[in-house]
């Protein structure tokens, strides 16, 4: 029985880079709204520098999101609350993996519901082959030349592959 998808979503991240957990969870909100805007955000607040710009993290994403039909990917450099506003979402979905994860989100979800009473907070949990897994850690398995082609798309684990490996 198919499910009558409703409302637009905003699924927020750094996506640097980009991982098939990610993916999943964007693939699965694109079955249950109407419409997803992955949101990349510009410049992470809890981490220094990306490795990738947001145009390039834009890329690597929409190159696997265009088959969903109703996914579009946009950058942001916004309270996540008001770049959901702007694009009309009246939810914002993120992945959990793991307890660390569920402290920090929850902490974000109670300042983002005071900010945005209107906007609801959704949380999917990762699926089971995922709930490993993390852009830092795909980092420093290509920084020592590890096998991450299993972990993101391949046009990602090709570049980690030139980009961590030019020393």
């Amino acid at each position: 029985m198919a499910v009558e998808r409703k409302g637009r979503a905003v699924c927020p991240g750094s996506y640097d880079p980009p991982t098939l957990g990610h993916l999943d969870i964007i693939a699965r909100a694109s079955e249950v709204f109407e419409q997803v805007t992955v949101a990349v955000v510009n410049q992470p607040v809890r981490k220094q520098t990306t490795l990738y710009t947001a145009e390039q993290r834009v890329a690597f994403i929409t190159a696997e999101v265009e088959k969903h039909g109703n996914v579009q990917v946009k950058t942001f450099d916004t309270l996540i609350v008001d770049f959901a506003r702007a694009e009309g979402a009246n939810a914002i979905v993120k992945g959990l993996r793991a307890i660390s994860d569920f402290e920090y989100e929850f902490e974000m979800n109670q300042l983002n519901r005071k900010m945005a009473p209107d906007i609801e907070s959704i949380y999917m949990f990762a699926s089971p082959q995922y709930t490993f897994l993390s852009s830092s850690g795909v980092k420093e398995i290509a920084r020592f030349g590890g096998d991450v082609s299993d972990l993101v798309p391949a046009a990602v684990a090709a570049r980690l592959g030139e980009d961590l490996n030019k020393n």
